[in-house]
């Protein structure tokens, strides 16, 4: 593939020391491995879920990315959810712009948005609607292409999903795919931090994006993640973040499509088996909780009926297969015995 386009940095303005730190750090950790970055973001009018949380520095933010833009050369990228905030952004020389997924939950407020880019040089980057709506997503691009931006991207966060257990998001890499397929000419990102909503899976997510041939990443860096007034769970150092990217294995024109599909599987393979080490862990603090219950109460540990629902639940979601059956009845019954003798103790 082409070389992919990177975008990075906080989740949001916090200070003036804390972009320049930040900044700094990804300009110099990026180029001491040959890496490049494309635009340096950052959220100074972010939606919160939550009146009072933390949103960003505002307006006030603007001369400093300015400054940013104009001493480190990298053009910069800021959320904005109305026109108004569109103007501003021009007013300071921000041409790179991004559509939250918040705001793309609202086509009457991204219509305002593309029709107020109208005639209007800006790169503008729509993120995937919080709710998993590919029409949604699809509508929103449409509004900026029917308005003349020649400079769209898409961006996949993930989707905003109650049964999901592991990740922040859902992934939903499907839907995803099917937008590249309708926009074949519009680069698609994907955003593992939002996706990940921890650190520790953003590497392997990524990996998985650029397996599935997105063009590039959008990924959240802070000088201090530790401190980060909001989403610090999430961010890495611009050292982390450079060493990650050294990582990652990009697709080779000279790569065979057998030794790239075999690269994506096993990707897959890696991200489902962290998932699973996660909620067996979770199970298993569950089952310590249904210990103490039973104790308090004088119940038995082995209850037939309880159990007999868990092994139906299994062989319902469960490959026809000879073999298949057989690993499920030898993990079920392994899985058991671990958990009566957890309770036991």
């Amino acid at each position: 593939m082409a070389k992919p386009i990177l975008i990075a940095g906080p989740c949001a303005a916090e200070s003036k020391e804390q972009l320049l730190l930040t900044a700094n750090g990804l300009r110099d950790s990026l180029l001491r491995r040959g890496l490049h970055l494309d635009f340096f973001r950052t959220g100074i009018w972010k939606p919160r879920s939550k009146p009072g949380d933390f949103a960003g520095c505002g307006e006030e933010a603007l001369p400093w990315l300015q400054f940013i833009q104009q001493e480190y050369d990298i053009p910069v990228c800021v959320e904005i959810g109305t026109a108004e905030q569109l103007d501003l952004c021009e007013k300071y020389d921000i041409k790179a712009v991004w559509i939250g997924a918040r705001t793309a939950v609202n086509p009457m407020a991204v219509q305002e948005i593309a029709t107020a880019a109208r005639n209007r040089d800006f790169t503008v980057l729509v993120k995937n609607p919080m709710v998993a709506d590919l029409k949604l997503w699809v509508g929103n691009i449409e509004r900026f292409l029917n308005v003349g931006l020649t400079k769209v991207m898409a961006v996949h966060r993930g989707f905003a999903d109650s049964s999901e257990s592991v990740y922040r998001n859902r992934p939903s890499w499907e839907i995803a795919i099917d937008l590249k397929v309708r926009f074949p000419q519009i680069p698609l990102l994907c955003d593992p931090s939002h996706i990940a909503g921890q650190r520790q899976y953003i590497a392997q997510l990524s990996q998985i994006a650029l397996d599935y041939g997105f063009d590039g990443l959008m990924i959240e860096s802070h000088c201090q993640p530790d401190q980060a007034l909001s989403d610090a769970a999430q961010q890495l150092t611009p050292e982390e973040l450079a060493q990650m990217l050294s990582e990652l294995k990009f697709k080779d024109a000279m790569t065979s499509p057998a030794e790239n599909e075999l690269r994506k599987q096993r990707t897959q393979i890696h991200n489902i088996d962290t998932q699973l080490s996660v909620l067996l862990s979770k199970r298993m603090k569950i089952v310590d909780s249904i210990a103490k219950i039973k104790a308090e109460h004088n119940l038995p540990v082995v209850q037939p009926e309880q159990w007999n629902k868990v092994v139906r639940m299994y062989q319902d979601n469960s490959l026809q297969d000879d073999d298949y059956q057989e690993f499920i009845t030898e993990f079920l019954e392994l899985l058991h015995q671990s958990s009566i003798k957890r309770q036991r103790k």
